[in-house]
């Protein structure tokens, strides 16, 4: 049984205002534990719309496309390219309004597993920015959790747009889907520019293996690696799956590897084309195909 204090103000007042000609408002607040002013508040605005209503319904659609995934601070970007120009304290004033923020980001932690065979220099060392694309990528793996198990993501990030660049899953952690992932890669990147490329990892048994070692040779790569226990050399990688699992995994929890397969698609998908970035107002392949 539902008790009355857990009912929502706005549905009491809803029904009061449904049975005002019946009973006495009077005694239909006491019953409902309810004042009057709030009422009287009520029927005010059934009246009058509210004034941000509008704006609200349009940030409602924007969220329905990108799955309330948009903060503040992206839904202005957004909304400033639709020529709506607002103070981003308004719109986080009605995002809270009519609850339409995005999820709070959740952190993980991070074990390490396998021995070292190969360690190579930082030559990253925390430099973020790239000049041109294929220039830096970060490299890392992560777990998706489902039903039917843990499904592992490889993916590469490119430091110039913070795009995707290459991504695989399997239902093991392995030093193939590392390789994998970079035979991938590699296929969109021209021979003449691979000697410039670098590519950074932490120190987990994949990137500490033989066969990293002979792959990255053999492409001309120059492999960078984050220091032992460091988190923050290789940042952008994990923040990347931090962004894929608040705003995908966690909310809608794959039941199977094949629902978690699509539903990765869809959002690296997303992430590419579509989904706005605060630093630069654009999509990280929108932004390389500007320049």
């Amino acid at each position: 049984m539902v008790r009355r204090k857990e009912v929502k103000p706005n549905f009491k007042y809803a029904v009061i205002h449904r049975h005002r000609e019946c009973y006495p408002l009077k005694q239909m607040c006491q019953f409902f534990e309810v004042s009057r002013s709030g009422y009287y508040k009520y029927v005010k605005r059934l009246v009058y719309p509210q004034k941000d209503f509008e704006l609200a319904e349009k940030i409602r659609a924007k969220q329905k496309v990108c799955q309330k995934t948009y903060g503040y601070r992206r839904m202005k970007l957004w909304l400033d390219s639709e020529g709506i120009v607002k103070n981003p304290k308004t719109i986080l004033r009605i995002m809270h309004k009519y609850d339409l923020l995005s999820e709070i980001r959740r952190r993980k932690k991070w074990r390490r597993m396998g021995e070292d065979k190969h360690k190579y220099d930082n030559w990253l060392n925390r430099e973020f920015n790239a000049e041109h694309p294929n220039q830096k990528w970060v490299t890392d793996i992560s777990y998706i959790p489902t039903r039917e198990g843990v499904l592992y993501l490889s993916m590469i990030r490119d430091l110039y747009d913070r795009s995707i660049v290459a991504y695989k899953t399997s239902d093991s952690q392995t030093v193939s889907l590392v390789l994998d992932t970079i035979n991938l890669a590699m296929k969109s990147v021209k021979t003449e520019s691979r000697r410039e490329l670098h590519l950074h990892s932490d120190q987990g048994f994949q990137y500490t293996s033989q066969a990293y070692f002979d792959l990255t040779k053999e492409y001309g790569i120059l492999p960078s690696m984050s220091r032992r226990g460091n988190c923050y050399d290789n940042a952008l990688a994990e923040n990347f799956f931090g962004i894929l699992k608040t705003e995908c995994i966690y909310r809608h929890k794959p039941e199977s590897f094949e629902e978690a397969n699509r539903m990765i698609d869809d959002y690296i998908y997303f992430y590419n084309h579509e989904r706005i970035q605060t630093k630069t107002g654009l999509a990280p392949l929108a932004l390389r195909q500007s320049c």
